[in-house]
């Protein structure tokens, strides 16, 4: 009995720290989001502005807790909230932070190999094939479609992760959660695993 009632205080103690951590993590990002309303990007024929917010709403003198003018979302995962998607003022739909896209099914890092559409990024992943005749490996690889939102100053040769999602266009399927800048410059087509 002693040893059930040290093991729940356990659990019990486990939980009230890691619901600390996060109220915290939630309390530091409300903190930076902006309580002003700030003009959103306007680089489209269309007014762009986030659907969670109302762009007009009457200012309260008496209220205590004022909502941000700016929705941003965790996506879990372990996944960081990039500081320009809580402090910017770019309008993506399809940006896992800001937008209407939740991440799951895989998370893959690969080497970005081109960014010449519009917030769309093509990553190429290499990857060893088991062949059973000749017990070796051949090197493949696949070039992967991906969303970039504005929030990931992305070049070629850097190296991002991707998450996959819902299929966002004709061949995209994944959208960029983490990006680390580029360390050397290497081959476009040189073989680098992750």
């Amino acid at each position: 009995i002693q040893y059930d009632v040290v093991l729940l205080l356990n659990l019990t103690h486990r939980f009230i720290v890691s619901s600390d951590r996060e109220n915290r993590s939630l309390e530091s990002t409300m903190a930076r989001l902006a309580r002003e309303y700030k003009e959103c990007d306007q680089y489209e024929k269309a007014y762009q502005a986030q659907d969670a917010i109302f762009v007009a709403r009457k200012r309260a003198t008496n209220a205590k807790k004022v909502k941000p003018m700016r929705w941003v979302k965790n996506v879990g995962l372990g996944i960081k909230t990039p500081d320009a998607a809580i402090e910017g003022t770019y309008v993506d739909k399809k940006c896992p932070f800001t937008g209407n896209v939740s991440i799951r099914g895989k998370i893959i890092k690969g080497l970005v190999i081109s960014t010449k559409m519009k917030r769309t990024i093509v990553v190429r992943r290499d990857y060893l094939h088991y062949i059973t005749k000749y017990r070796r490996f051949e090197k493949r690889h696949k070039n992967i479609h991906a969303h970039c939102s504005p929030a990931f100053p992305v070049k070629e040769g850097d190296i991002v992760t991707i998450g996959q999602c819902r299929p966002l266009a004709k061949t995209v399927k994944f959208n960029v959660v983490a990006h680390e800048a580029q360390r050397e410059t290497a081959g476009r087509k040189r073989f680098r695993m992750f």
